[in-house]
């Protein structure tokens, strides 16, 4: 009886599995966040909070509301730096630090697609960056709120105490110093360095495919950011030393798709300034960063299905 069981058992159909699944690329990504968390990641937020604090203290001789807009430029210009720079040596120590510890061979040999598994790597990539953005906002809106508190007090306390400015007055001096204060519109700064960060992930994934080692990817993907922020100033000098041909313009179009202009989406830039938000101009760069990601992460299947684990 248990021999006929055994035979039943043998015959029986293989469950299929599928092609793809979103649950394994969830699964890939939780045991992404776990590495680098255990890689002691997010020991860099206390750089930053150390670089945001000196400059909230960091006297100068000016008025209030532009000692707000240096402490606001100081402070999303160092999120942007952290963001994209972990993003590039985060991604790029995922890959061969699962080939050294042979974790790849183990989670190849399961029914796991090559790319749930990249995407996985990028998507846990991703919520470490979008949780160390929120974290390094946390802290800036910190800083920015007890300055701006602080010199909103110490101008209703001079005013009050010179006695020659009228309720108008006052009120327009506190408004330059609102303007330069916190606003829920930087937290659009914020989707733009998360964006940014996002794409240049994609782009170090991409090349940890083929590169030889992680200092490799590490510095090719740094050279490849800042050939991005001066995009539109290489190929309008291209265009200029060479003939305007077919052959140029192909060239071109390959250039900006395998080098990602960066520049645009600086226009935080001018939302730390107190610029208004334009919100077609927000859902045009998230579109352009889903596209990125998508063009560099078929970029890296072509490769990385071709490699023998």
């Amino acid at each position: 009886m248990s021999e006929e069981i055994a035979e039943r058992k043998l015959r029986a159909p293989a469950k299929a599995v599928k092609s793809f699944s979103l649950l394994r690329v969830w699964t890939i990504a939780t045991s992404t966040v776990t590495q680098l968390v255990r890689m002691k990641t997010f020991y860099f937020l206390l750089a930053f909070a150390v670089v945001v604090i000196a400059a909230g203290n960091f006297n100068i001789p000016s008025t209030p509301a532009k000692e707000l807009s240096m402490i606001k430029k100081v402070s999303f210009g160092s999120m942007d730096l952290f963001a994209w720079l972990f993003a590039i040596v985060s991604t790029a120590l995922l890959i061969p630090r699962d080939l050294e510890d042979r974790t790849l061979y183990t989670i190849l040999s399961k029914p796991v697609r090559r790319i749930e598994y990249l995407l996985g790597k990028l998507c846990g990539v991703l919520v470490v960056v979008g949780v160390s953005l929120l974290a390094m906002w946390a802290i800036c809106s910190l800083v920015i709120f007890s300055r701006e508190s602080l010199y909103v007090a110490d101008e209703m306390a001079l005013i009050q105490e010179d006695g020659r400015y009228g309720a108008e007055e006052v009120e327009a001096q506190i408004a330059l110093i609102r303007e330069q204060g916190l606003r829920p519109e930087l937290g659009f700064a914020v989707l733009a360095s998360f964006f940014k960060a996002a794409v240049i992930a994609s782009v170090t994934i991409f090349i940890s495919t083929f590169a030889s080692s992680s200092l490799f990817t590490i510095i090719t993907s740094v050279l490849v950011f800042l050939i991005g922020h001066a995009h539109s100033m290489a190929a309008n000098f291209w265009l200029q030393e060479t003939e305007n041909n077919l052959f140029v313009q192909l060239l071109l179009k390959l250039f900006k798709i395998l080098i990602p202009n960066f520049q645009i989406f600086s226009f935080s830039e001018g939302i730390v300034q107190g610029e208004a938000v334009v919100a077609a101009l927000v859902g045009q760069m998230g579109a352009l960063t889903v596209g990125y990601i998508v063009v560099f992460l078929f970029l890296s299947l072509l490769t990385f299905v071709d490699k023998e684990f």
